[in-house]
């Protein structure tokens, strides 16, 4: 039998006065279906306001704790209480537990956990900034434990069951995500709860975002054996983030930079805008990537329609698109643009680049000699093989491309996501037009 902790001990545990009050009116025999002890965990099954009981489990070296209430508290009610339940009366030991205790405690084990991090002594740091960032990784290796647990119990359910869940299912996740210091994960995250509501293909849509999660969270255990760019990927995707002035001190690739696109969106209450360009002699594609709070200015260097020679540093990248202007000179009027592709090899090129880095979320595209058409009350863009894009729903400017194009087919440049075509851009009368404005 293990050395069990006593209530003193418990109590210390909880992060404020609430969650021990809670916790003491929750240690009674009567408010759990079941409970079982071993020499390595104690977990049970508890009561709430949900149709569904508590999954609570408190792993008694270290210690770790998993509960599936929504709480943000770590440790929660429940596991504070199922340590109090033990510590006053134990119950019989366990040999076997059940198959999720036997995962959570897999997932304990082959990862470093906050508590172990906090309790472990460490060597000196040099400075405060070196121990900031250890503290981080603390939190965010804890947080991907626990969004490892909460996707098995989400596909373990399946996906009917996902389609129920209330909007505070997603948003808990995220918000436990936001506090471990990974927001990048957090936004995944929320982006999956409107999946189950996007239509007709959202099996597909949402097993496709619970994969990109599921390769972040094992790509961040195996960190160590990635290589340094893959490293990089998924260190940007939870929310890392590099120092510029750092990376502006780097070599730039100097180029005749044509300027082909820019998008705003709103991300997180910021404004976030994309600006695309394509190197003519390096003849590949780079992503300037700027934010600006709500009343602030959004930077405008760079204008599509327009053509500079400048330096851009590029970020660490399996597959680098995200780059710094170092610097830059005169901008001149776009007077010819890149070679464009048709539609099948621009999906090929998506595809390779998604081999190397699978959380691109948005990838340009130059198509040639596209033209609009409605099928099935939905806008396409067609090239001249026959092949064709859909255009994302919430694209308004379709008619404004038909009229543009007159019925004769033009090149048109604009993000793909993988799912839907978004014009920003296309080419007539010697000029670039802008759609998305």
């Amino acid at each position: 039998m293990p050395l069990l902790p006593t209530s003193d001990q418990v109590l210390a545990l909880a992060p404020d006065a609430q969650i021990s009050g809670a916790a003491r009116g929750l240690a009674s025999p009567q408010k759990w279906l079941t409970l079982g002890l071993n020499d390595e965990a104690a977990w049970g099954e508890c009561t709430g306001s949900g149709q569904q009981p508590y999954q609570v489990l408190a792993q008694l070296a270290g210690p770790a704790f998993h509960c599936s209430c929504p709480s943000r508290k770590r440790p929660c009610k429940h596991a504070l209480a199922l340590l109090l339940l033990i510590a006053k009366q134990a119950p019989p030991s366990s040999a076997e537990a059940p198959d999720w205790v036997r995962e959570r405690l897999a997932v304990f084990n082959r990862r470093p956990r906050a508590a172990d991090a906090l309790e472990t002594p460490r060597p000196p740091t040099k400075t405060d900034a070196t121990q900031t960032a250890a503290r981080r990784e603390t939190r965010v290796a804890a947080g991907m434990d626990e969004l490892s647990l909460w996707l098995a119990d989400l596909v373990r359910r399946g996906l009917a069951a996902a389609q129920t869940q209330p909007p505070r299912f997603w948003e808990s996740m995220a918000a436990h995500l936001v506090d471990a210091q990974a927001p990048g994960a957090a936004r995944l995250v929320r982006a999956l709860g409107g999946l189950p509501a996007s239509g007709p293909a959202w099996p597909e849509r949402l097993t496709a975002g619970l994969g990109q999660l599921h390769l972040l969270v094992e790509g961040y255990a195996r960190l160590d054996s990635l290589p340094a760019d893959l490293q990089a990927d998924v260190r940007a995707r939870l929310g890392f983030t590099l120092q510029h002035d750092a990376l502006l001190k780097e070599p730039g690739l100097r180029d005749c930079w044509q300027v082909l696109g820019r998008r705003v969106v709103e991300e997180d209450r910021l404004r976030a805008q994309r600006v695309w360009l394509w190197g003519e002699r390096s003849q590949r594609p780079a992503l300037i990537l700027s934010y600006a709070a709500p009343g602030q200015a959004l930077d405008t260097r760079l204008l599509p329609g327009t053509a500079l020679q400048a330096d851009l540093v590029f970020f660490p990248s399996a597959f680098p698109l995200r780059a710094l202007l170092k610097s830059a000179g005169a901008a001149e009027r776009l007077d010819r643009l890149p070679s464009h592709i048709g539609v099948a090899r621009a999906a090929a090129v998506y595809g390779g680049a998604l081999a190397r880095n699978p959380w691109i979320e948005s990838f340009p595209a130059a198509i040639d000699a596209v033209t609009p058409v409605r099928l099935d009350d939905a806008w396409w863009v067609r090239d001249a093989a026959g092949d064709g894009w859909p255009l994302a729903p919430d694209f308004t400017a379709a008619w404004s491309l038909l009229a543009l194009s007159g019925g004769t087919p033009r090149p048109v440049f604009g993000e793909w996501d993988g799912e839907a075509f978004w014009p920003l851009s296309a080419w007539a009368d010697g000029r670039l037009v802008l759609l998305d404005v």
